[in-house]
């Protein structure tokens, strides 16, 4: 992160024996003494608006679009643009994202590899992706770009949304969709949708298609609300 100037480290629950002993490289330790650390990736990406996750698509069948590293930049900077933030997730070093885990993000990113081999040991994955956004940035001009080059976007994303803008029709962030998800599922379970072996199974899909929607902060609240009168009826 500190060789291609991106600054903002989460770590979804960290291995603490190891955690607690990390130490950074050189001349790298802010990012390692400003990482923040949540219990789970719905935690982590909550006051995200745009999540990627990376995989490989070459054992499994992909539930988002996925997208080529190439084109990351552009879409990290459209969302900044637009007042969000954005996440680029990562997995574990032995398994990479679980098909769970991936239901928290709106899109996939894969390095393009050899079919012989197509894991990569995970500090040389986010290199890669990385070195590609701030390759993408050298060659874009102006104060956005430059944002993203200092590793300030995530936070620059949210301050810079303009005062004269109705925020309700920004981007939902990761948060209100899982509240959502949450209000939905238990309308779903009030409603007998379906037997209990499928509720793991729907609340994935719920995931998935709060996502593929693309919803403002303004449709989550109306849909929101209207769920959870769904609800009070139901129970009722």
């Amino acid at each position: 992160m500190a060789n291609f100037g991106f600054a903002h480290l989460s770590v979804v629950a960290p291995y603490e024996a190891h955690w607690r002993e990390a130490k950074s490289a050189v001349g790298a330790p802010e990012i390692l003494q400003n990482a923040q650390t949540a219990e789970s990736l719905a935690g982590a990406v909550a006051d995200c608006t745009l999540v990627l996750g990376t995989a490989t698509v070459a054992h499994r069948q992909p539930e988002q679009p996925v997208v080529s590293l190439p084109d990351l930049f552009s879409l990290v900077r459209e969302e900044l643009a637009r007042g969000g933030r954005v996440a680029l997730v990562f997995g574990p070093e032995k398994r990479g994202l679980t098909r769970g885990d991936l239901s928290y993000c709106h899109l996939l990113t894969e390095i393009p590899t050899h079919p012989r081999q197509p894991s990569m040991n995970l500090g040389q994955a986010v290199a890669v992706c990385l070195y590609e956004l701030a390759s993408r940035i050298g060659k874009a001009r102006g104060p956005e770009a430059d944002r993203v080059a200092r590793g300030e976007a995530k936070k620059q994303s949210v301050r810079g949304v303009r005062l004269d803008r109705d925020d309700s029709m920004a981007p939902a962030c990761a948060g209100d969709l899982e509240l959502l998800a949450g209000v939905v599922e238990e309308t779903m379970l009030a409603a007998n949708y379906s037997p209990a072996a499928m509720r793991k199974a729907n609340r994935h899909d719920v995931h998935l298609l709060l996502r593929r929607l693309a919803l403002t902060k303004r449709d989550a609240r109306r849909i929101l609300g209207l769920f959870r009168r769904i609800l009070w009826r139901l129970k009722r």
